[in-house]
C-alpha cells in the first residue's frame, strides 16, 4: 500500500514538475522572441510668451505719507511702462505690503535692550505678461532710465513660456514613436528575425531644457523658464514581438 501511495505521489510530482517546466520555457521563449526600444524626440522652439516682474517700495514715519510716496511712484512706472509700447491691459500691480521698520539695540552681550521705530514700509510688485516677448525683454534691460528717475525699484528676471506646449509634445512622440520602430527593425533585422506586433508602449518623462546649454535633466522632468530659446525632448519605450 505504501508504495502504491509513494509511486502515485512521484508521478503527480512529476506532471507538476513538466507542467512548470513547460511554462518556463514558454516564458523564456518569449521573452528571447521581444524586443523593447527606446525612442527620442526633440524640437527647439522660441518661447512666445513673456513673464516679468519688479517691485518698488517706500519708507515714511508717516503711513498717509508713505502712501502718497509710493502712488506717485505707481503712476510714473505705468507711464513708463506706456511710453515703452507696453499696453496698460498688461501692467498688472499687486496689492499693497505694509510692514513696520524698526533698528534694534544690544547691549554687550549681544542680548537685544530696546526698538526703534523707524518708519513704515510700504512695497508692491508689477507684472506684465505679454507675447510681444523682444518688447518686453528690452523694457526689463531698459529698466535703470526708471531706477535714475530716483524710484526704488527692483527688477526680476523674465520668465519664457511656450502656449503650444501640448501640440509640440504630441509632434514629438510621434517623432519619438517613429525612431523607436526604426530601432526596432534594425534590430530584428540583425537577429534575421521579423518584427511582430506591438505589445506594449509608454512615454518617459517631458524635459525642457536651454538651447546648447549643459543643464541636466532630471528624473521628475525640467521646465527651463530663464532662456527665450529652448529644447524639448521626450522618450518613448516599445514592446514588440519579434517572429
Amino acid at each position: 500500500m505504501k508504495t502504491v501511495v509513494s509511486s502515485s505521489i512521484i508521478s503527480i510530482a512529476v506532471i507538476v514538475s513538466s507542467f512548470l517546466l513547460a511554462g518556463a520555457y514558454k516564458n523564456r521563449y518569449q521573452n528571447l522572441n521581444s524586443v523593447s526600444v527606446t525612442g527620442l524626440g526633440s524640437k527647439n522652439f522660441v518661447s512666445d510668451l513673456i513673464v516679468w516682474s519688479g517691485n518698488f517700495s517706500k519708507k515714511n514715519m508717516v503711513l498717509k505719507n508713505a502712501y502718497s510716496e509710493l502712488d506717485a511712484d505707481r503712476d510714473n512706472i505705468k507711464k513708463y511702462l506706456i511710453s515703452k509700447g507696453i499696453k496698460e491691459s498688461q501692467i498688472i500691480f499687486s496689492a499693497v505690503d505694509i510692514s513696520k521698520d524698526f533698528d534694534y539695540l544690544y547691549d554687550g552681550n549681544g542680548r537685544q535692550t530696546s526698538s526703534i521705530f523707524t518708519g513704515y514700509r510700504l512695497s508692491q510688485n508689477v507684472q506684465i505678461e505679454s507675447n510681444e516677448v523682444n518688447k518686453v525683454e528690452d523694457v526689463s534691460r531698459q529698466i535703470t532710465e526708471l531706477i535714475n528717475t530716483g524710484i526704488e525699484f527692483y527688477s526680476n528676471q523674465p520668465e519664457y513660456y511656450y502656449t503650444k506646449l501640448s501640440t509640440l509634445k504630441i509632434e514629438m512622440i510621434a517623432e519619438a514613436s517613429r525612431d523607436a520602430l526604426t530601432r526596432a527593425q534594425k534590430i530584428a533585422e540583425n537577429g534575421n528575425g521579423e518584427l511582430g506586433k506591438l505589445k506594449s508602449a509608454s512615454t518617459g518623462v517631458f524635459q525642457i531644457v536651454a538651447q546648447n546649454s549643459s543643464e541636466e535633466f532630471s528624473w521628475g522632468g525640467s521646465f527651463n523658464t530663464s532662456s527665450k530659446r529652448k529644447t524639448a525632448s521626450i522618450t518613448v519605450k516599445l514592446d514588440y514581438e519579434v517572429n
